[in-house]
């Protein structure tokens, strides 16, 4: 069997969402089955650790596809020749884009419809393309995969897809997530307690409402907490950085910059909690990471969150700033709660990454 895999969001140092879905899966899948020849198709220059094995065949397929034309152009035009020409069995594209009119057997990995309820929240040409071209890759696609039923009845509801067609495969949580041992513990980056949030930081991440209920809870409140915001400052956040700026309580707000794995995961392992306030996501891995350290979670209610969490995080109203504020006070007020810490790290155990690439390969297969 020869599979195709678009690779774009394989990018060294940078695997946010699709790219980690991808690097954890593809590695998985290429490592457990040798006999099968896979065909990474990349739209720039790629680091040799993605090549995990003899198994894999690179190219690099111009132009770089990282805006609406050149996504049109790529996809529709530079990958339908190259596919044509490998004669691949399968295509896979783990951020959903597909070739359309081609014949070869095509699945799609579409995390979210965050762009159809909230197309403001990313540029005006994107915005259009998705809502455009996501309906036909859907119809066009042999099979979709989606990260969380919650995204599946959204994928049904909105695009008029059969739910046979649609394959609900979990995120999985890295190793390097896991809770710190009392010596390390000992070796705190921050002299005060915190609350973090992990991720890119652009609107639909809600970090305005979290500077609001935070800048209320400090000034409401005679307590040493600071928030720790970690990841890269991503696009549209000029209402957030003018916020910011007129805080009374800026100085105990941290913007620490994409950091490595290792001492992000050493982060949220001695947070007082994890905050994910976001108002739509496919799925919400920071929320899973934060469970396999052992860490409270604070995330929203009536998203997919609520459904992976599984009972196990203090959920809130995104839009109501009171809310946030409330449970902010709330978990900084709690004690340390031993068996409540070991149900969050068992609970997280259900997600792990072989599961996801073995459910994968199983709808690749069919």
């Amino acid at each position: 069997m020869r599979i195709a895999v678009n690779t774009r969001f394989l990018q060294k140092d940078n695997l946010e969402g699709i790219g980690r879905f991808s690097f954890e899966t593809l590695k998985r899948m290429v490592l457990k089955h040798p006999e099968v020849e896979f065909i990474f198709l990349f739209d720039r220059k790629f680091d040799a650790s993605f090549i995990f094995a003899p198994n894999v065949k690179a190219y690099v397929v111009y132009p770089q596809a990282r805006h609406p034309f050149l996504y049109y152009i790529w996809f529709q035009y530079s990958l339908k020749r190259k596919l044509k020409a490998l004669k691949a069995d399968v295509f896979l594209s783990p951020d959903g884009f597909l070739t359309l009119n081609i014949d070869v057997k095509k699945i799609a990995v579409i995390h979210d419809l965050a762009f159809e309820h909230y197309p403001e929240a990313i540029d005006w040409l994107s915005s259009v393309y998705y809502r455009y071209f996501f309906p036909k890759f859907a119809h066009q696609a042999d099979a979709i995969v989606t990260v969380s039923h919650f995204s599946k009845a959204d994928i049904v509801q909105k695009y008029q897809i059969p739910e046979s067609k649609i394959a609900v495969v979990y995120n999985g949580v890295s190793d390097v997530f896991k809770p710190l041992a009392q010596q390390e513990k000992q070796q705190q980056k921050f002299d005060k307690p915190y609350f973090i949030h992990t991720g890119a930081i652009h609107p639909r991440k809600n970090i305005l409402c979290l500077l609001q209920a935070f800048e209320a809870f400090k000034t409401k409140n005679q307590l040493p907490h600071i928030l720790v915001l970690t990841g890269r400052k991503a696009w549209k956040n000029q209402e957030l950085e003018n916020y910011y700026q007129q805080m009374q309580h800026k100085a105990d707000v941290i913007f620490t910059g994409k950091l490595p794995d290792e001492e992000l995961a050493s982060l949220v392992a001695q947070a007082t909690a994890a905050v994910y306030p976001s108002y739509f996501e496919g799925f919400g891995l920071p929320v899973i990471e934060a469970f396999a350290c052992g860490t409270s979670v604070i995330t929203s209610k009536d998203t997919a969150m609520e459904e992976i969490s599984g009972g196990l995080a203090h959920l809130i109203n995104p839009f109501n700033v009171f809310d946030l504020e409330n449970a902010l006070l709330k978990l900084a007020n709690m004690q340390a709660d031993k068996e409540q810490q070991l149900k969050r790290i068992a609970f997280s155990q259900r997600y792990t990454w072989d599961i996801a690439a073995d459910k994968l390969w199983d709808i690749i297969q069919k």
